[in-house]
């Protein structure tokens, strides 16, 4: 079993309990990233599985094939998780595994996995919390249409319902999709995730499809699950004009709409925020009667997977069709700014303000965090040891903002660090690492990072 270093390098500013007894500390990671296994069991492919063997999709030509192995090591990752002092921690299923037909029948292998992995976490006092669809899409249902195909949201709620009858006796925890912004723009719009399409109207028709799946599954968890607290999470880039002229204000509040307003909107009953569906025009998606209501299920809980700002400024953009081009901005680079291996600007003042807007607009039950982290190079030290100073900071200064929000008022109630293990970082391959925990994924030997120890330094003294 792995082994936590003794002695934590960094302190901090600022102490546990004056989140609350009751904030959730967890950690997170999503299944094509980390599970491996990949034929196993009865596993059908995933829409990844395609995309990432298809050359020159993902670099170096990695796939998630083997991952971080997590099937078969989830024991011994789940003793490190509680040596770090986490009570809490988001994972998401893969649907391939326990439905391999997309719908209909049930793979019974495949779901049992999940079933003890329930079962392992309960076990060492870590509160599962469960996310229902991570880009993993059954490639045969990509293969009649996918989320362009209005019927993939009614496959999603036969998969929920599933799924909830087997793990909703203990799991109490659901998040019906993870970043829709994601799966569908750089799915389906710009061709960089799966299933690799290059459509704008495309992406925002299964962008519509994605909160359709959203809204049709709010009440089949409701029904199976008893105490059930259900949500979504979107990840928002809060948008900042590059000056104070009125017309970069303008086009920041355009560019606010593809990229926050489109989501949050239309979950919290506001439907598509008009003026963007207006700019959009003709490739604005064919919403039937009653969509609208459905995906304005109530939430329990909106997540919130927050890692940096946006920058723009007014411009007139000749170009294929894109959001910008059809919303009159252009993405501003900030220069002489903090940035990440992944080259996104450290700006933490972002969260604390989207966290207030998110509390003053849409008036939440309740918010997560439900992924916060940053890419940087880590390097594996002689004595086995990974000094990830940049990212420590980086959690410090994001949990101060945070607690700057909880302070201003904002119901925000856990915080889940991305990501607990370097896994298959999606189009980056194993070149970008997330993890508090490093993999060497030769070995598959865990070997928890500087940051990892402040964490438990961090939760365990200040334990309430």
């Amino acid at each position: 079993m792995t082994q936590l270093l003794d002695k934590p390098s960094l302190t901090t500013a600022f102490q546990r309990h004056l989140f609350g007894k009751k904030f959730v500390w967890g950690t997170a990671t999503a299944s094509y990233q980390i599970e491996g296994a990949f034929a196993t069991d009865g596993r059908s492919p995933s829409i990844w599985d395609t995309f990432s063997k298809t050359p020159g999709k993902v670099q170096n030509g990695d796939t998630g094939d083997i991952a971080c192995d997590h099937y078969h090591r989830y024991e011994n990752d789940f003793d490190l998780m509680q040596q770090m002092g986490f009570n809490a921690y988001r994972f998401s299923i893969s649907w391939s595994r326990v439905m391999p037909n997309g719908r209909g029948e049930i793979n019974a292998a495949g779901m049992a996995f999940y079933d003890r992995i329930v079962d392992a976490l309960l076990e060492r006092g870590i509160e599962p919390y469960v996310t229902l669809y991570h880009w993993d899409l059954p490639q045969i249902l990509e293969d009649t249409g996918g989320w362009l195909n209005r019927d993939t949201a009614f496959a999603f709620a036969e998969y929920t319902n599933a799924v909830t009858q087997v793990l909703g006796d203990r799991l109490k925890n659901w998040t019906t999709l993870n970043e829709p912004w994601c799966s569908a723009f750089l799915g389906y719009g710009v061709g960089v995730h799966a299933p690799g399409q290059s459509d704008f109207a495309a992406s925002l028709q299964a962008t519509h499809h994605l909160l359709l799946a959203h809204g049709l599954t709010m009440p089949i968890i409701r029904n199976n699950v008893a105490d059930a607290k259900a949500g979504i999470v979107l990840n928002p880039a809060p948008v900042y004009p590059a000056s104070n002229s009125s017309a970069d204000i303008a086009a920041a509040h355009r560019a606010d709409g593809f990229q926050n307003r489109w989501y949050f909107d239309p979950v919290f009953g506001k439907g598509y925020p008009t003026d963007t569906l207006a700019s959009y025009g003709a490739y604005a998606p064919k919403v039937e009667v009653g969509d609208l209501e459905i995906i304005a299920a109530p939430l329990d809980f909106i997540g919130i997977n927050y890692y940096t700002r946006t920058v723009v400024k007014d411009a007139v953009v000749e170009a294929i069709p894109a959001p910008h081009t059809l919303l009159g901005y252009e993405y501003v680079d900030l220069p002489n700014v903090p940035r990440t291996f992944f080259n996104w600007e450290v700006y933490p003042q972002g969260l604390t303000d989207f966290l207030e807007r998110l509390q003053y607009d849409y008036k939440p039950k309740s918010i997560f965090i439900s992924e916060n982290g940053a890419t940087y190079q880590d390097h594996l030290e002689a004595d086995g040891s990974i000094h990830d100073t940049e990212r420590t900071l980086y959690f410090q200064q994001h949990l101060a903002a945070s607690l700057e929000a909880v302070q201003n008022g904002v119901k925000l109630d856990g915080y889940f660090a991305w990501s607990f293990l370097d896994n298959f970082e999606w189009a980056e391959g194993y070149e970008k690492r997330f993890g508090i925990t490093y993999v060497d994924f030769v070995t598959q030997k865990r070997t928890p990072k500087q940051s990892a120890r402040w964490f438990q330094d961090f939760l365990l003294s200040g334990e309430v």
